[in-house]
């Protein structure tokens, strides 16, 4: 085990996980996170297996209120539920820069976001350069 999945897990041991240790997880790594509530484990199943879904779909199949999903899963990690699926799904788009020849435009639907732009700005922020740049940099 990495010595950042062992920072991970002693965070999320100790009820709070902060936004820059998430920054360095991927989706693969928070499903390592030993959640003590059940739902918060399938919550993480549900957001990788469906990036396109919404805090609202996912609530429901939890039978818990939106509100109340919100609250437990900030509760559990320190950061918000948004913040969590929005580096999903960056990590999810740096994953199909890499290996795959779809266009920008194609990733940013795919992984979640309605326009290329907002999609371009928020990879921007998180990963210090255009998704273009990521791709030529780390292409294989």
């Amino acid at each position: 085990m990495s010595e950042f999945e062992s920072s991970v897990r002693r965070n999320a041991a100790s009820g709070s996980l902060s936004g820059e240790v998430l920054n360095n997880c991927n989706a693969a790594c928070l499903e390592r996170i030993p959640f003590q509530d059940a739902r918060l484990r399938k919550l993480l199943v549900l957001i990788e297996a469906d990036l396109l879904g919404n805090s609202e779909d996912w609530a429901l199949s939890l039978n818990l209120s939106n509100s109340h999903l919100q609250h437990l899963f900030k509760e559990a990690t320190g950061v918000t539920l948004g913040q969590a699926v929005t580096e999903t799904r960056l990590q999810k788009a740096a994953q199909l820069l890499t290996t795959t020849d779809l266009r920008v435009k194609d990733i940013a639907y795919a992984v979640g976001y309605e326009h290329p732009s907002s999609f371009t700005r928020a990879f921007e922020r998180r990963f210090a350069q255009a998704p273009r740049h990521f791709r030529m940099r780390n292409a294989h």
